[in-house]
């Protein structure tokens, strides 16, 4: 081949008839297909994990609309930019109908000024936005630009979705079809398992292997298992310790873990660990665990996930996989209470938007023997002067009496 571009660059589609995966936005009765159909399209922004389709169609509306079509990447422009394009819509003599598609590449990464340039012409209908984001867009992105578009989340592609691409490729003369290519389905669909629905991935992985694998003595190149295994080298795992993914990912552990289900908790924490997630991350959601969910239940489990989070700081990766493990399924496995929980929240709650009262006199402090005179600690009763170490008095405020914070459950044996 003598193109330069690369192979992820040439598959793209430029119809919607060519573009693979997202049937939930983009099948043919979803809103999102006729709206380009129509090219009657009002702004959007599109967020998914990379390699799921996003620049493929902002691609295929760039071929489909009248309007004239700018793309922008938020790494390298800022403001200038922008009022380039606006300029060149509003000029009558660039562009007779006033209007355009701009399409913004990682807008996550434009600031809160960059953004603001953005709004009037948005809201006017000068400036048809399109967005493109890995991070979530309601953290990243403006609220007012938000409100104005239309926000719909690209979910990775599904093996099937990766495995018709990669067929495609080895077919497509502006893809691998010059080459003399024998390679299996399985093999294929191998490859499409570990790039785990990044499209690029794949299709890097299989121009990989085609580039670098010789010719054999029938006229063919083979690719093989191992030569897919050798191109890319592990399963690529859709987690970004920093972006949404991490907070998903993060989530699922910890009701895992409260859920009581044991695989499910060392599944979230074998994804967390192969995408970087810092070990003591994860040890202090443990602990956290340990004291909210499992509780008076078991107070054991808080010493242990302490323990394990001593052990994690002073042993690091691989090994400290074994200690979180360990301790996760320990919080996993114990019965739970969250009385404690609940008990420190709602006194919480009252302490900061009610009248509560004063301390009782007979339980307040008298470290000076005149303040007795003044009933500081008057009538106190000492409980170890009482058969069982137990004495009835009030402890709680005038205004707090009858009040229960603490609630004993099923699982609470003390």
């Amino acid at each position: 081949m003598n193109s330069k571009e690369p192979l992820a660059f040439r598959m793209r589609p430029k119809t919607l008839e060519e573009y693979v995966g997202q049937e939930h936005v983009l099948g043919k009765d979803k809103i999102l297909y006729r709206t380009i159909k129509a090219d009657r399209l009002s702004s959007i922004i599109l967020f998914g994990p990379p390699g799921c389709g996003k620049t493929s169609l902002a691609r295929v509306i760039s071929e489909t609309t009248k309007y004239k079509f700018y793309k922008i990447n938020a790494v390298t422009s800022g403001v200038a930019e922008i009022k380039k394009v606006i300029e060149e819509t509003r000029n009558f003599m660039l562009n007779p109908t006033g209007k355009s598609i701009l399409f913004i590449d990682e807008i996550h990464r434009f600031n809160k000024l960059q953004q603001d340039a953005l709004l009037p012409y948005v809201e006017n209908g000068t400036i048809i936005l399109i967005g493109a984001t890995t991070e979530n867009p309601y953290f990243e992105v403006n609220k007012a630009l938000i409100s104005r578009s239309m926000v719909i989340k690209l979910e990775p592609l599904t093996t099937e979705n990766v495995f018709t691409i990669l067929k495609n490729a080895i077919t497509r003369k502006d893809g691998l079809g010059e080459y003399n290519i024998k390679v299996e389905d399985e093999t294929l669909k191998k490859l499409a398992i570990i790039a785990n629905g990044d499209v690029r991935t794949a299709l890097n992985g299989l121009e990989v292997a085609v580039l670098t694998t010789n010719m054999d003595s029938d006229g063919y190149i083979h690719i093989t298992d191992e030569i897919v295994k050798n191109s890319v080298q592990d399963r690529k795992a859709i987690f970004d310790k920093n972006g949404d993914s991490h907070y998903d990912n993060i989530s699922a552990f910890i009701k895992s873990m409260r859920g009581s289900d044991p695989d499910a908790t060392v599944f979230y924490l074998a994804r967390a660990l192969n995408g970087g997630e810092d070990p003591m991350f994860l040890a202090r959601r443990i602990v956290i665990c340990a004291s909210e969910d499992v509780g008076l239940a078991n107070p054991q489990a808080l010493i242990l996930a302490n323990s394990a989070m001593q052990a994690v700081h002073m042993v690091g990766m691989p090994e400290a996989r074994i200690i979180l493990s360990e301790a996760a399924l320990y919080v996993a496995l114990s019965k739970k209470s969250n009385a404690s929980y609940m008990a420190i929240n709602n006194a919480l709650d009252d302490v900061k938007n009610k009248e509560t009262g004063e301390v009782p006199m007979h339980i307040r402090n008298a470290p000076i023997e005149d303040m007795k005179k003044l009933g500081y600690h008057e009538g106190y009763l000492y409980p170890h002067d009482f058969p069982g170490h137990y004495v009835e008095q009030q402890y709680l405020p005038d205004k707090m009496i009858g009040t229960k914070y603490y609630v004993k459950d099923e699982n609470i044996e003390l």
